[in-house]
């Protein structure tokens, strides 16, 4: 375990030309006594890992010290070919690179070591887009991904409803969800999110732009997508639940959203059904995820909603009443 470490904190500070303690403690998941330590030990082995003392100081090889250490693990070397979604790679014009990139890895490989990448390949693969939708590559997608790899300001212009925006961006980075590409870029002094197929121009200009280092676009992606999905519940339905009922909810709406109203809801009646108020986009959509729950949920609001379920209910009773199943003449379509 801690020669493991050891050779991480050398990869890490290989990496980049000076780290603290409590960055290193950080990536390493230890405390900072453990770094100071682990530096000594580093010391008496020969790595030149020198501690620059003061508020700014940390740790830093000298010399320009490089380790020897290419071996690979089996696991590590069929990780790291998992690590490149070619689709993608493709729609920012960065498939050559990457293959170029796997073939050196692949050839630098212990000859014990080389399947790792046909056996990756055979074990996981992302498939991106939705079904029912062809996925499409947004003409503008490269022309993005190069001012984000470079750090380049761009001018840009947006479709946005029923009229087109300019905007000068610093493209932050880009984000594949579900097939649709997304830009996250700052505008001005705050960061958003643009839809990249609704780009109608983009041109990248000479000038470089300042990145955060505190950016982080895994974090602000997440917050940004649970916001959207928070904003597109706008209507309200009071639900009563039976035990599976309560159960199957976050399964059949917003998971988010179902969690706490179940943790809202108040103790189970007699029967162990509880009754929750559950934001939902709108009625329909109300009406298509609780009706997966059948007779395990019963909505108590909006009236309306409440009479669509009955009103279906009997007509459900009418087809499907009868013992034979040819229904009693209630239902709608005709009988047998």
């Amino acid at each position: 375990m801690r020669a493991a470490r050891l050779i991480k904190m050398v990869l890490l500070l290989q990496s980049r030309p000076m780290m603290t303690a409590a960055e290193l403690a950080r990536e390493l998941e230890v405390s900072e006594r453990t770094i100071t330590r682990d530096a000594l030990a580093l010391s008496e082995a020969g790595v030149p890992v020198y501690a620059d003392r003061g508020r700014a100081g940390g740790y830093r090889l000298v010399g320009g010290y490089r380790t020897r250490l290419t071996g690979l693990a089996r696991g590590e070397a069929e990780a790291l070919f998992l690590s490149g979604v070619p689709g993608a790679l493709r729609g920012m014009g960065l498939q050559d690179a990457a293959s170029a990139a796997r073939l050196k890895v692949s050839a630098a490989l212990l000859p014990s070591l080389r399947d790792a990448p046909d056996s990756a390949a055979q074990r996981f693969h992302l498939d991106a887009p939705g079904w029912y939708q062809e996925p499409a590559t947004p003409e503008l997608l490269p022309v993005l991904a190069r001012a984000v790899w470079d750090d380049l300001l761009v001018s840009a212009r947006y479709r946005r409803r029923d009229a087109e925006v300019e905007r000068e961006l610093a493209p932050y980075g880009l984000v594949l969800k579900a097939g649709v590409w997304y830009l996250c870029a700052r505008a001005g002094t705050s960061y958003r999110t643009y839809r990249v197929d609704r780009f109608t121009a983009v041109e990248v200009g000479e000038r470089g732009f300042e990145r955060d280092e505190d950016f982080d676009l895994p974090g602000f992606w997440e917050e940004r997508a649970a916001q959207f999905a928070r904003s597109l519940l706008r209507a309200e339905v009071v639900v009563r639940l039976s035990p599976d009922g309560a159960r199957r909810l976050p399964r059949a709406t917003d998971r988010a959203a179902a969690t706490e109203a179940l943790a809202a809801a108040g103790e189970p009646d007699g029967e162990g059904w509880v009754t929750v108020r559950l934001p939902v986009e709108s009625a329909d959509v109300a009406y298509a995820q609780l009706f997966a729950l059948g007779p395990d949920a019963e909505v108590l609001e909006p009236g309306e909603l409440r009479a669509r379920f009955a009103a279906d209910a009997r007509r459900m009773s009418g087809r499907y009443g009868s013992p034979d199943g040819a229904g009693d003449g209630a239902g709608d379509g005709p009988q047998r």
